[in-house]
């Protein structure tokens, strides 16, 4: 498939702190790409430069075909970019942001309207064009703000950069905003998302890369990520803190306050004999035990080493 995104040794430091340490990317285009990783692990700094907002120390890259550094108003011109906060005017009803965003992108007046009705119907904000958008939910806010960044013809934006878009939202509101996401890439946009939320990633991603201390320390679909971790994890509850500490080291994932551990497994009962006689020989320090598919959780915490922000 045709490159949207490729990017090469990116490496970005402010001081002694080096952000982003020889990074690569290739992501393909009309697909969503999701970079997950921990607080500080680089994913904002990665969207800045890529957006041309902030210069590389070094390496290269290409967005839309067009290189960051030496055609950065032709990147301009082939994406949108959603930050962390939805960036709508407040004192604006939904139609009147879309049209003045779309008035400052080169539209004509009756094109702004054109385009703006065509959004707010496409995002489900139809119903309330009218209302002040500061009387909209968080949800409508983040779908309004995605809204703005497609004023210009949508034949024109190859890439949305998504940085973390859904943090702060209720449960139902992150379902839309996912669904809108979805829609821009059934369309043929290419999306890429930052995120925390390991669900999020999952449910959206062709391709995800897991980032830590700025570096790729892993990518691939969700299913081939998972499969490096383990197919299966059996969720053992510990009879006390002693057995709990004791058998740390052979899990990837750890709950303390419940006093259980996830144990990695190919989930075949005979696995599951040999571990359970294995670490519990006796059979008195398991209190019970539960198998589960692997998720992005075990694979978060298996390569960043950390508790992730979100579960």
């Amino acid at each position: 498939m045709p490159t949207a995104i490729h990017a090469t040794g990116l490496r970005k430091a402010y001081g002694d702190l080096t952000v982003l340490d020889s990074l690569d990317l290739h992501v393909e285009q009309g697909t969503v790409f999701a970079l997950l990783g921990p607080n500080g692990a680089g994913k904002t700094t990665t969207v800045r430069i890529l957006a041309t907002l902030t210069a590389p120390d070094a390496g290269h890259a290409r967005v839309a075909g067009h290189d960051i550094a030496t055609e950065r108003s032709r990147v301009r011109r082939a994406i949108s970019l959603t930050g962390q906060f939805a960036a709508v005017d407040e004192t604006q009803t939904g139609a009147e942001n879309l049209r003045m965003m779309a008035r400052l992108s080169g539209l004509s007046r009756a094109a702004a309207d054109r385009r703006a009705t065509e959004l707010l119907e496409r995002f489900g904000l139809a119903a309330a064009a009218g209302r002040l958008a500061r009387t909209y939910s968080g949800g409508m806010r983040r779908r309004l703000d995605l809204a703005a960044g497609l004023v210009r013809d949508p034949d024109d934006t190859a890439v949305i950069f998504l940085d973390e878009p859904t943090t702060g939202l209720d449960p139902r509101s992150r379902q839309e905003l996912w669904q809108a996401v979805r829609d821009l890439s059934d369309s043929g946009i290419t999306v890429f998302l930052t995120t925390q939320y390991l669900e999020e990633a999952d449910r959206l991603a062709d391709r995800i890369a897991v980032m830590d201390a700025g570096r790729i320390v892993a990518e691939g679909s969700a299913d081939t990520l998972k499969s490096r971790v383990a197919g299966h994890r059996l969720d053992l509850v510990l009879r006390d803190r002693e057995t709990y500490l004791r058998l740390t080291d052979r899990a990837s994932h750890h709950s303390p306050e419940s006093l259980t551990l996830g144990i990695p497994t190919d989930g075949s009962a005979a696995h599951v004999r040999t571990l359970l006689d294995t670490l519990d020989p006796d059979r008195t320090d398991i209190v019970r035990f539960s198998l589960h598919t692997a998720t992005l959780d075990d694979v978060f915490l298996a390569l960043t080493d950390r508790e992730p922000a979100h579960v």
